[in-house]
């Protein structure tokens, strides 16, 4: 397994050729699809559905695609995903009334599950249900729009994060998602993150290939011993 996970956030591509413009950053090193759900609701910003998921599925789009639902509710939108081909959900905590049932029907779905924090939500929600999860995700901006800068807070919230999935010997991921970008990577992964959504900072730079592997020569700067 790779030592850290590269997770280009498709809500930067170019939606005027989706299909080809995320094979394109696959191919040229990303690791992961982060698809970026918002409704409008919990989140102000209206963005993409099941459908367009199975349209990138039908594309021949193989990759590992990580939904981020910034919904509520989230439980009816769940098989819908699964069904069109996530591998991996992720919710908020604030966005259902039984995080553990939302939990199982992850499962039940075929798909592993992540729990979402937004900047000022506390990780108290772990003490129940961090043995359920397979991804736990920090949000290092308010969520809702792209191009925000990286909150300075997030990378005590990522040492606590980490001490939590360590002190406990779990395999679970530590995404972080917002605002990190090339400048800012290695102190991310230094704080406990090996999981990176990437928008802008992929997306904006005409070559994505030259950028990924400058991104991944910054990580090698990071001395965070990852658990595997």
């Amino acid at each position: 397994m790779k030592k850290f996970l590269l997770a280009p956030s498709i809500l930067s591509a170019d939606f005027a050729c989706l299909g080809k413009d995320t094979k394109k950053v696959i191919d040229s090193g990303g690791d992961w699809i982060h698809f970026d759900v918002m409704d409008n609701h919990y989140v102000p910003n209206l963005t993409m559905g099941p459908m367009i998921l199975k349209s990138l599925r039908n594309f021949r789009i193989t990759a590992f695609i990580d939904v981020h639902l910034m919904t509520k509710p989230v439980d009816n939108l769940i098989p819908q995903f699964a069904q069109a081909g996530a591998n991996l959900i992720t919710f908020h905590p604030e966005s259902t009334d039984h995080i553990d049932r939302t939990l199982n029907l992850i499962k039940e779905n075929g798909c592993k599950a992540g729990l979402a924090f937004n900047p000022a939500t506390s990780l108290n929600f772990l003490d129940y249900v961090i043995d359920k999860l397979d991804l736990i995700l920090l949000m290092s901006v308010n969520p809702g729009f792209g191009n925000q800068s990286f909150l300075p807070s997030t990378l005590n919230k990522l040492r606590e994060a980490r001490k939590r999935i360590d002190s406990n010997e779990l395999d679970i991921f530590l995404q972080v998602d917002g605002g990190v970008k090339l400048e800012n990577i290695s102190e991310i992964a230094f704080s406990g993150a090996n999981v990176f959504v990437i928008g802008s900072g992929i997306f904006d730079y005409p070559d994505y290939q030259r950028i990924i592997e400058k991104i991944r020569e910054e990580l090698k700067y990071s001395d965070f011993k990852f658990i595997h």
